[in-house]
């Protein structure tokens, strides 16, 4: 049986976040609200979460899982051969709706599906996303609909797509219409967008002149 708890309520966010946090480390499922739309996550290092998640999802290995992060310190752990340009995004535009695709730590004992030695990161600016993460570490997170449907933007529309899939569901109401979060590919030489989304290329390109469109 799933458990919700209204984040504007400080006493029930707090509990909330506790039984979030429990939740995760047993590699159970989590709804949580974050800058764009709600997300559904397991810790990104538990196996039989993972594997729940692509379950309750729909969805298969050959969409690799991104992962979300609660300090932009936790990516020279997670990545490997970060560039200039890497670290000058991540500090210009975390937290925030950047997603950056970096070469994974190839020490880093996970399995977010066919990344073929990549992953996708990102801080999301939320604070009850925030907390959580820097509770239970790196988690795997991807939108809370099952594939092919709309990405809910309320906790009722996670719930009635995911239900008892899903341990906890962490209610911080309706979020505000919001761009995706751009994507940049930051694994070869020269940075490329991906996916335009919250940032555009010219707001990129204050800080990284040299990125080229996917």
């Amino acid at each position: 049986m799933s458990l919700r708890f209204d984040t504007s309520d400080p006493d029930e966010r707090s509990r909330g976040l506790e039984a979030a946090t429990s939740a995760v480390r047993r590699g159970d499922l989590v709804v949580l609200p974050t800058d764009t739309v709600y997300g559904v996550g397991c810790d990104a290092f538990s196996a039989a979460g993972v594997t729940r998640l692509l379950e309750a999802k729909r969805r298969g290995r050959d969409l690799p899982l991104p992962v979300l992060v609660g300090r932009p310190q936790t990516l020279e752990g997670l990545a490997y051969g970060l560039s200039k340009a890497a670290r000058d995004l991540v500090e210009a535009f975390w937290p925030g709706p950047l997603t950056v695709v970096v070469r994974a730590q190839p020490s880093l004992a996970w399995d977010l599906g066919d990344a073929n030695g990549t992953v996708a990161l990102r801080m999301p600016l939320h604070p009850v996303a925030i907390e959580l993460l820097v509770a239970t570490g790196p988690m795997a997170v991807t939108s809370a609909n099952v594939a092919g449907a709309a990405p809910p933007t309320d906790y009722l529309g996670a719930e009635e797509q995911l239900a008892d899939s899903v341990a906890i569901y962490l209610d911080a109401g309706t979020l505000p219409d919001s761009a995706p979060s751009t994507i940049l590919d930051l694994t070869g030489p020269v940075p490329r967008l991906l996916r335009a989304g919250a940032f555009d290329l010219d707001t990129l390109r204050t800080v990284c002149p040299e990125i080229v469109p996917g």
